[in-house]
């Protein structure tokens, strides 16, 4: 298709390639063959495939000769958008008889959970529409925000100048106006954007949070705003009715979860969820796992796993000694483990590991950003072994007011004097 900047328009064998499963992946994606942690991520799935698709308008009710929604057989119903496909027949979703102008239908898929988008893809099996918008959520449908515009005239039907050929000249991405879908031989038509292809040149998803939020989404919308009719009219009422005909919608995509998964899982709740490594959790793999704070969380990249490391804690059964080692000892992370009033608080591992779960896993809590976090470093009653001035810095929280710094706890027996 002319006109398209940046190779937007992915051709059927592009998506086809694109969506096939590659080489064999290693045992352990995310830790390679010595062991180490390396960054991982899920392969790239068509995220709408079996999802439902809410549908602003659905034709079959009431029924018509073309279309029938309580007989199989004339049936269009949305989820043909994303029905893995066969030889049944029909196979493609089809609006209400239309007869407005504009008159918005909207298609929302929810993937489930947060995905990186690559692109997007909607087949249509009759004229494509003159004027669409491509819009996503990161809240779950809450809210929106357009990911492109693609219209025959831009500046009539969304107030924004044709995308320029080179590209987008702002520092970040944005949503611009391509031109519309063309139509095909066969009548029908299609549209396959290019997400990162609305950013410029340059950005590099590892190092940009920008370009790492802006392929973010929970939810696709696609907004129909204006039908290929008979003049391509520009007046409130067509020229003859019309209806909306698609399908083979498609969202390729990864499973999101910050370079710490190599895959995504059903939970026994039914939800989608990151298989999480490197001592990481969540639904996108965007914290430490309790005691797995001795460094605060990072998203891994291609170059640096940043996995969580875990936190020491004292031996199984034994209290520890007192007694002061000569100079500093330090963990994997550089943070002082020794020296004056260093190492962890005395009182034996099942006593620690119970304040903790009474203050709400503690050590998770130090993972927070806090912006003062050297004013609520003041020591609490207890006896400590570990330099609070030392290692209570930005990127360490604090716990609720009264109780000692975060991953730190007091002896539960009285201080000695």
């Amino acid at each position: 298709m002319p006109g398209w900047p940046w190779g937007l328009l992915l051709t059927a064998g592009t998506l086809s390639a694109a969506l096939s499963p590659g080489p064999p992946a290693p045992a352990d994606p995310c830790h390679d063959d010595g062991g180490a942690p390396r960054g991982c991520v899920p392969g790239l799935v068509n995220a709408a495939l079996g999802r439902e698709v809410l549908a602003s308008s659905t034709c079959g009710r009431p029924a018509t000769r073309a279309c029938d929604a309580s007989d199989p057989r004339r049936a269009h119903p949305a989820a043909l958008l994303t029905s893995a496909g066969g030889t049944a027949s029909p196979v493609c979703w089809r609006s209400d008889s239309l007869t407005q102008v504009p008159h918005n239908v909207t298609l929302i898929v929810p993937l489930g959970k947060a995905f990186e988008l690559v692109f997007v893809s909607l087949r249509f099996c009759s004229a494509p529409p003159t004027s669409l918008a491509l819009l996503k959520s990161q809240d779950h449908g809450r809210s929106w925000t357009p990911l492109g515009f693609f219209s025959s005239h831009c500046g009539l039907d969304f107030g924004r100048l044709p995308a320029p050929a080179d590209g987008p000249a702002g520092p970040g991405p944005e949503a611009l106006c391509f031109p519309a879908p063309q139509a095909q031989p066969d009548g029908g038509g299609l549209l396959a954007f290019s997400v990162q292809d609305g950013s410029p040149p340059g950005l590099d998803l590892d190092s940009s949070p920008v370009l790492q939020d802006w392929v973010t989404a929970t939810d696709i919308q696609v907004v129909l705003t204006r039908p290929a009719v008979l003049g391509d009219t520009r007046g409130s009422v067509a020229t003859a009715p019309y209806s909306y005909s698609a399908t083979e919608l498609q969202v390729g995509g990864r499973c999101k979860c910050n370079g710490h998964a190599s895959r995504c899982l059903l939970d026994p709740q039914g939800h989608l969820t990151c298989d999480c490594r490197h001592g990481t959790e969540g639904p996108d793999c965007s914290r430490c796992k309790p005691f797995y704070c001795d460094r605060p969380w990072q998203r891994a990249t291609t170059r640096e796993a940043h996995a969580c490391l875990e936190t020491p804690v004292p031996g199984p059964a034994e209290e520890s000694s007192p007694v002061e080692p000569q100079g500093e000892q330090r963990s994997q992370r550089g943070m002082s483990l020794g020296g004056r009033g260093g190492g962890f608080p005395k009182g034996p591992r099942r006593e620690w590991e119970e304040e903790g779960r009474r203050w709400g896993s503690v050590p998770t809590s130090s993972c927070a950003l806090l912006p003062d976090c050297d004013l609520h470093c003041k020591p609490a009653r207890g006896s400590y072994r570990i330099s609070l001035k030392k290692f209570c810095r930005k990127d360490y929280g604090r716990p609720p007011s009264g109780l000692p710094p975060s991953g730190f706890l007091p002896d539960p027996r009285p201080s000695s004097p």
